[in-house]
């Protein structure tokens, strides 16, 4: 028994924000209905690499179903009509205003349906005047200052994954099972409007308190903390590794135990972590002459035995051999591969990637026309 056992989702979603939502709900048992046109979302088509299927479609669409369908053609509207009626969650991410002109929008759900949950995953609040802007990803990463505080001196970057369309759906995510709980509470659903933009700001909320109460800009620090050091990475002999220092306890063990430098631990410069950023240039010099001195083994064993923290800099051949990656054994059609497994529960419904339009007609019997 899953806990959303029993519970059906309508979704009328594409690429990467409400698909991540979605699989999650259908993780849990959760029966997730993914409406999509003739061609296929937009995720089918991005790339091949899984046995023919798109990695990110695999990645986000296990065990749910498919149905072709044009909500725009008259027959095929009143079928979405009919399975709204029986749904417990509708969520859709199409283009900004789309879904209310169709009648489908959270808001309009909720009004025809009391007992219903409609999600909008918009790339703006739609009471502000960036209500129509298209949202996709790196637009939002950059639109928010996320890539302002990403990279290097010199260079502003992108995070490398689907940053701003996860966050946004595991925001959705949350805001269903709270809905959910308080329809068991109330009887009540829920119209939920969740945008990108907002969940990118909420991540920036420390380089902009910085910058609004303390005068402070967040500088690009490449792979090292912004606002805590040392943090990031040091070259040893025979490769990298991280560390991190975080109050003055592990300053000092650090100073003792792995720069066998005790002199710095009440060194005015660095005696504390606000010091230490500001003058990280010298530090850094410091840590670069004593770990360029050492190999990666020794290293980590001075950390070890000092008990501070360190990890490798993985690349993705490492991270494909990790002991501590948990893999999940699925199906795309025609044939087998391993996903990462959930990280949210440990046993998950499941189920085979679907074939665009698999279940189209086992739909359509379901949820047939009522004789007037």
């Amino acid at each position: 028994m899953l806990p959303l056992d029993g519970l059906l989702v309508i979704a009328i979603e594409q690429a990467v924000a409400a698909p991540t939502c979605t699989v999650r709900l259908a993780d849990a048992g959760a029966r997730v209905i993914k409406i999509e046109r003739a061609e296929g979302e937009t995720a089918r088509h991005y790339d091949k690499a899984v046995h023919g299927t798109s990695a990110y479609f695999a990645w986000l669409n296990r065990g749910k179903e498919s149905a072709v369908l044009d909500i725009k053609d008259e027959t095929d509207r009143a079928l979405v009509e009919r399975m709204v009626a029986g749904a417990d969650v509708f969520v859709q991410n199409l283009a900004p205003g789309a879904a209310s002109r169709l009648g489908l929008g959270a808001k309009e759900l909720v009004a025809r349906y009391p007992r219903i949950i409609a999600v909008d995953i918009v790339g703006y609040r739609q009471d502000t005047s960036y209500r129509d802007m298209r949202a996709y990803d790196m637009l939002i990463q950059a639109e928010s200052g996320i890539c302002a505080v990403t990279g290097t001196a010199d260079t502003p970057v992108k995070v490398g994954v689907s940053l701003a369309d996860v966050s946004t759906g595991m925001n959705a995510h949350a805001a269903i099972l709270e809905a959910l709980i308080e329809r068991g509470i109330t009887g009540r659903g829920k119209a939920i409007e969740i945008a990108m933009f907002d969940a990118m700001a909420d991540l920036m909320s420390v380089p902009l308190l910085h910058h609004v109460y303390g005068g402070r800009e967040t500088p690009r620090t490449g792979l090292a903390h912004a606002s805590i050091f040392p943090y990031g990475r040091v070259s040893c002999k025979d490769g990298d590794v991280v560390i991190v220092v975080q109050n003055p306890g592990e300053w000092r063990r650090l100073c003792e135990g792995v720069l066998q430098r005790a002199d710095l631990v009440a060194d005015p410069r660095f005696a504390d972590n606000p010091s230490r950023v500001k003058n990280r240039a010298e530090l850094s010099a410091i840590l670069a002459g004593v770990f360029a001195g050492l190999t990666r083994s020794q290293a980590i064993e001075r950390l070890e035995k000092n008990a501070l923290a360190w990890s490798s800099v993985s690349t993705v051949a490492d991270l494909a051999r990790h002991p501590a990656l948990a893999r999940l054994a699925l199906d795309v059609p025609g044939a087998a591969f391993e996903g990462v497994a959930s990280p949210v529960r440990r046993h998950v419904k499941g189920g085979p990637v679907p074939p665009l339009g698999e279940h189209t007609d086992a739909i359509r019997a379901e949820f047939p026309e009522v004789a007037e």
